[in-house]
């Protein structure tokens, strides 16, 4: 080489514009390493550093460098390097040139000969793995992957869990599976992380015994577990709402030694809230207390969450105070959970009350607050305000989304105003917002209960396929509800059987739809006999399946069957709730037992459960019925309560209390309630 060659090939590196040296990879690559193996010399890194980043922009540049530079004496690519490389990958990927710095990293490394070459290559190639693992590309982070394995070359373990994590969090377990096997048989040793990541996957497919099969195999494998392995465990247990399962592997972390947190005891917490196990709550709280795993805001978001659902919101409301006793900051979930407790009951003046509170505390209302306290007045029938304040919500945000318009939709549809639930359809879709399953399957309920359900309901499903809902469990369990309610039970039958021509099987929605059915027909035999069948085919009856049943015999007198409904569902852990003692109390008041009724009525609330509107009007209506005056009086005193208990008389209320005054009287009892109401009785 000539000296004004060199100096001309020095000028070049420097200002970066060696144009004979960065051909298209695809096409010329081989005349390029010959070209370039013949122009070795020393190369100072920190002027390669400084010149990669000048073309970072320019990612074929930028690489042709690089492999020219590899192959320099005196070139170290060290972790600054690395470093630096990972912003041109990134170019690369996005300059979609990534398949050609593969091929020729790969086709580098095995050429290459072991030695600095395959270091380098094998580091960049991990470097390509990981910035694919960050953009969560995971086909081509399995083409990368099963490239280098194939080529003898060892991808890093900690990618190799990326990708695990990826195929896991897109519920692949067959891929996932694979992915293992393969990297354990290349040599890529699994860290605790690995299997982690596994026995995750494995609980998020439902498969926890296996799951558990991994756990204890871990040992064997050189990997002892650690507490997030068994939170794990702990977690998938308590979904399955096998408790006793999850608490015999919080008492194994103990005896192992094994930190346990806030964490590890949540998921059972969940769980036993939802199923309205309270005493077993207190439990967990002394265990937490005594092992230091301190409650969180979770923690207790889940306790608020189950008081709110068994109608217990004013225990739900201490926790707030409860929490700031303990330095936490009760967040949005907290305030969220208790508006929803509160408008579900019907005290919106409670809710608002938090709405202001949460403001005040510097918490931004999302668009689950302003839905909640929407849905508290359609409850109400104050369609009026629930309007308002989605025009609210229009104007200043957060903007409403399909479900503000699902809820005023259904608001709409069971005060009868269908042109105004059609034209809140309309708008969601002009708005820019597509229906989703649960929109359209509302509507359809809609039309179903309260319009024509030969008409818009059933032609509707065309529109519902036609925008990519399958029909699903859901939707037929929608339909099959409709047709029961309105007395069609062959046609309901039709369906089912087309369920199960299709691969669907019935649920417990779907059989208590039936026997709902049934029994509005006054076929209390057949119901009877579809509620055996349905446990005979391994199906589990819900708190509705008994409630219906309940309701049903206590109306018709049978309350020896009533009752028996009632011992079994709570001999199988399924809690009976409000509603449920409401059916009750209403059959032994129909029958005259009031003793009885005061009973159940009792015994509500020591377990928890508390009256509402319904519950006192039932009583109240029995007492005027028989006409006495110490009922007259037991009446008023019930009536008072109610005022005392913050719940809110209606008109079916009233009229229980004046319907068998005569017309002269009537003026003085509604004066007396006046003064009851004002506290001056």
């Amino acid at each position: 080489m000539t000296l004004s060659s060199r100096i001309f090939f020095s000028k070049t590196i420097t200002l970066l514009k060696p144009r004979f040296l960065f051909y298209p990879f695809s096409t010329h690559h081989h005349k390029h390493d010959a070209v370039i193996h013949r122009f070795r010399f020393s190369v100072n890194q920190h002027s390669l550093l400084r010149d990669l980043n000048s073309v970072k922009d320019r990612p074929l540049a930028a690489f042709g460098l690089f492999r020219w530079a590899e192959k320099q004496s005196g070139f170290h690519g060290g972790y600054i390097f690395m470093r630096s490389v990972y912003r041109f990958m990134e170019k690369a990927i996005d300059a979609k040139i990534d398949g050609v710095v593969l091929d020729v990293l790969v086709t580098g490394a095995v050429r290459g000969g072991g030695g600095n070459n395959l270091e380098v290559s094998v580091k960049l190639l991990d470097l390509l793995l990981w910035v694919f693992t960050k953009k969560s590309v995971l086909e081509k982070c399995l083409r990368i992957f099963y490239k280098m394995i194939h080529n003898g070359l060892l991808p890093d373990v900690e990618n190799c869990n990326r990708i695990l994590r990826l195929l896991r969090d897109r519920n692949m377990m067959n891929g996932t599976k694979e992915f293992y096997s393969v990297m354990v048989v290349c040599g890529v040793r699994p860290t605790i992380v690995t299997y982690n990541t596994m026995l995750d996957s494995f609980c998020k497919q439902g498969e926890v015994e296996q799951a558990m099969e991994l756990l204890y195999m871990m040992p064997k494998l050189g990997c002892d577990p650690n507490d997030v392995s068994y939170n794990i465990l702990v977690n998938a247990w308590s979904r399955k709402r096998d408790f006793v399962r999850a608490k015999e592997l919080i008492e194994e972390m103990l005896k192992l030694g094994l930190k346990v947190s806030a964490y590890t005891y949540n998921p059972l917490v969940c769980g036993y809230c939802e199923k309205g196990m309270f005493g077993k709550v207190d439990d967990l709280g002394v265990e937490m207390s005594d092992s230091r795993a301190l409650p969180t805001v979770s923690t207790y978001n889940a306790v608020m969450d189950g008081l709110c659902k068994s109608g217990r919101v004013i225990d739900a409301t201490g926790f707030l105070d409860i929490m700031e006793s303990k330095n936490l900051k009760p967040d949005l979930v907290s305030y969220n959970t208790l508006i929803d407790g509160y408008s579900k009951l019907g005290h919106l003046r409670e809710a608002f009350s938090l709405f202001g509170k949460l403001i005040k505390k510097n918490l931004v209302p999302n668009v689950v607050t302003y839905n909640t306290l929407i849905d508290g007045f359609c409850r109400l029938g104050d369609l009026d305000d629930a309007r308002r304040m989605k025009d609210y919500m229009i104007r200043h945000g957060p903007h409403p989304d399909v479900f503000t318009f699902t809820i005023l939709v259904w608001g709409f549809y069971k005060m009868g105003n269908l042109s105004m639930a059609k034209e809140l359809f309309d708008e969601m879709q002009h708005r820019g917002l597509q229906p989703d399953c649960f929109a359209y399957r509302t509507r359809r309920v809609g039309e179903l209960k309260f319009g024509d359900p030969s008409a818009e309901a059933f032609g509707m499903q065309e529109e519902i396929e036609a925008k990519g809902f399958p029909l699903d469990l859901i939707t037929y369990n929608v339909v099959i509800n409709g047709l029961c309610k309105l007395g069609n039970l062959d046609e309901a039958d039709k369906l089912v059987q087309e369920m199960l021509y299709n691969g669907i099987v019935p649920d417990h929605v779907t059989y208590t739809s039936i026997i709902h059915g049934h029994l509005m027909a006054e076929l209390l035999e057949e119901a009877r006999d579809l509620f055996d069948k349905m446990k005979e085919k391994g199906i589990s009856p819900s708190v509705v399946t008994y409630t219906v049943l309940i309701h049903s015999h206590a109306v018709g007198g049978m309350l020896n069957h009533a009752i028996a409904y009632l011992n079994e569902m709570e001999n199988k852990d399924v809690l009976p709730n409000v509603i449920t003692y409401n059916a009750l109390i209403n059959g032994f008041c129909k029958e005259g037992k009031m003793d009885e009724a005061y009973n159940f009525f009792r015994g509500m609330e020591k377990k928890g459960i508390s009256a509402n509107k319904y519950t006192y009007t039932i009583l109240i209506n029995e007492n005027c019925n028989l006409w006495h005056w110490q009922h007259w009086q037991e009446a008023l005193r019930l009536y008072r309560e109610m005022l005392d208990r913050e719940i809110e008389p209606d008109s079916c209320t009233h009229s229980a209390l004046l319907k068998h005054l005569r017309k002269d009287y009537k003026s003085q009892a509604v004066k007396l309630l006046e003064n009851v109401i004002s506290g001056s009785e």
